[in-house]
Order: C-alpha cells, then sequence, then structure tokens
C-alpha cells in the first residue's frame, strides 16, 4: 500500500469527533481532526444538559465542551480549522480534499460531521431569518426579553428550548402538528407546569410575515383546517435535523433522510471509513450516544489500520 499523510482523519470536531480523537491519540495513530468552524459542534448552544453521567446538577453545553476540549487539548490531538469540500474513497489510501485546493490521504477516515436544523419551509422564514426567525434559543432568547415568541416541536429539545425562552419571555406558545409531546416524560411535566408556556396542538406554521422584523404567524389546524393569525417577535423552530454529508457525493449508503448507514463498529459501506453521532442512522441523537459511537468508532479505525498496515 503506498504511505499515506495519515493514519486517520477524523472530519467533525463535535462530542463525536473529539472523543474519537481521544481514543485515537491514546492508541498512538498518527490522526488529524478537521473542524470548520468551532470545536463543539451544536452542543455549545445548549443552555443545559442533564443526561450526561456525572453531572448530578447538570451541565452547559458550552461548559461540557470546553471539558472535552481541555482534555484533548492535554493529549496533544492534532487539529486544523478547515472545511472538508471533498473525499476520493475509491482506494485504499483515501484523498480529502480541503479548502484551498490542499488535498491530504489517510489510510482511515471518521466523519463525525453531525446535522443541522430542518427548516419548515414557509414563505418568509428565510427573510426574516435573524430577524426573529431562529434556531438556538441560547444564543437568541434575551432578545426577547418581555415579548412574545413561539416555538415549533415537539421534541425534547423544542420543549427544553421553549422552558429556557420562559427566562425571558413575556409568553411561549409551543406549536406542535400533533395532540401529543414526543419529549421526556420529565420535560413534558416541567413544560405543563410552567405557567408561561401555552400550547397549540394539532398545528402547523404556513407563513411568516414581517419586512425588518417577525411581526406574526399564520397557523393552520392540520385537523379541522382553520386558520388563524399569532402575534409573536421570535420563532424558534425545532423540527428535526438534516445530516451534514453534501461533501460525500454519495459515495457511501445512507438511509431514506440521507444518514450514514453503518453496522455495530461504525463502519460505512466503505472499508475504513467510519460515522459517528449526529450524522449516522440513529435512533437516538444525544451527547452521550455521539461519544459513544465516537469511541466505537475509533477503536473499529485502529484495528482496520494495523490490519492493512502489516
Amino acid at each position: 500500500m503506498d504511505s499515506a499523510d495519515y493514519d486517520l482523519v477524523i472530519i467533525g470536531g463535535g462530542p463525536a469527533g473529539l472523543t474519537a480523537g481521544l481514543y485515537a491519540v491514546r492508541s498512538r495513530l498518527d490522526v488529524l481532526l478537521v473542524e470548520k468552524v468551532v470545536l463543539g459542534g451544536q452542543i455549545i448552544n445548549s443552555d443545559l444538559i442533564e443526561n450526561y453521567p456525572g453531572f448530578p446538577e447538570g451541565i452547559s453545553g458550552y461548559d461540557l465542551v470546553q471539558k472535552m476540549i481541555e482534555q484533548v487539548n492535554r493529549l496533544e490531538l492534532p487539529t486544523e480549522n478547515t472545511e472538508v469540500i471533498s473525499l476520493d474513497l475509491s482506494a485504499p489510501i483515501k484523498k480529502i480534499r480541503l479548502e484551498g485546493d490542499k488535498t491530504i490521504s489517510a489510510i482511515a477516515i471518521i466523519i463525525a460531521t453531525g446535522a443541522s436544523p430542518l427548516k419548515l419551509g414557509v414563505p418568509g422564514e428565510d427573510i426574516l431569518y435573524g430577524k426573529g426567525v431562529s434556531f438556538c434559543a441560547t444564543c437568541d432568547g434575551p432578545f426577547y426579553r418581555d415579548r412574545s415568541v413561539a416555538v415549533v416541536g415537539g421534541g425534547d429539545t423544542a420543549v427544553q428550548e421553549a422552558i429556557y425562552l420562559t427566562k425571558f419571555a413575556k409568553n411561549v406558545f409551543l406549536i406542535h402538528r400533533r395532540d401529543q409531546l414526543r419529549a421526556s416524560r420529565i420535560l413534558q411535566e416541567r413544560a405543563f407546569g410552567n405557567h408561561k408556556i401555552s400550547f397549540i396542538w394539532d398545528s402547523v406554521v404556513t407563513r411568516i410575515h414581517g419586512e425588518d422584523s417577525l411581526e406574526k404567524l399564520t397557523i393552520k389546524n392540520v385537523k379541522t383546517g382553520e386558520v388563524s393569525e399569532l402575534s409573536v417577535s421570535g420563532l424558534f423552530v425545532f423540527i428535526g435535523t438534516r445530516p451534514n454529508t453534501d461533501f460525500l457525493d454519495e459515495q457511501l449508503s445512507m438511509d431514506e433522510r440521507g444518514f450514514i448507514i453503518v453496522n455495530r463498529s461504525m463502519e460505512t459501506s466503505v472499508p475504513g471509513v467510519y460515522a459517528a453521532g449526529d450524522v449516522r442512522n440513529t435512533p437516538l441523537r444525544q451527547v452521550v450516544t455521539a461519544a459513544g459511537d465516537g469511541a466505537i468508532a475509533a477503536f473499529s479505525a485502529q484495528h482496520y489500520i494495523d490490519k492493512v498496515s502489516i
């Protein structure tokens, strides 16, 4: 086999990528972690994480990520702040093209690029993004002190962020297309017990109104067809995610939503290429599962590298 620049390249610096890097460095692999924005991923925007073991009082996403970063820095994990433009997975030595027309190569790759929030796809959403429409309550919640806001979604993130927004907003309207929430029971109990949160069931947002700032929403009841308007200053959308896989150019097997399909070893349809965290097909997208994925992917990559390097 021709020589490669690295044993392993990890793409993505969220909890999955950082954990993979931790295990790779401890295994004495020649590894590089590439992250296009900042280390930590979307978890940085989480106000409170209560279900990560070892923190009985909970911990903010930012603080948890800082601890992870301190740990990999102590082990001197090499990182590069750049974007991966494309991959060439056609040969045993995989090629990674970076921005600036730079190309590096590796025996194995771990893809941990995570996922991005889904949009509603309704008129006014793109025009008013950053002017009332947001996908991050922790980032933008303080702008809506003593004002009315709406949250769309019914899962853990939507409910948790709705609760967080009550710290600032006068009223929080939680809009959900079904008649019951999907969030964990403890979050549901907190939301139902919060006098600032009102629920709009069986409904979807069909239009977002405003010019320089958000003014109101058009809402449709999916059961009755009734259309109404809701005056709010902010709209926070938490209806799911889409995987960050555009750079892969369909070189790997994916499910119907575009998430990468892996086996129990986190290996994809291409030998020596692994996926971990929110970018893969998984029933649970949480920090703890992302970290577990990263550990397994690094362990599997090490065995692959050892096998093909003999």
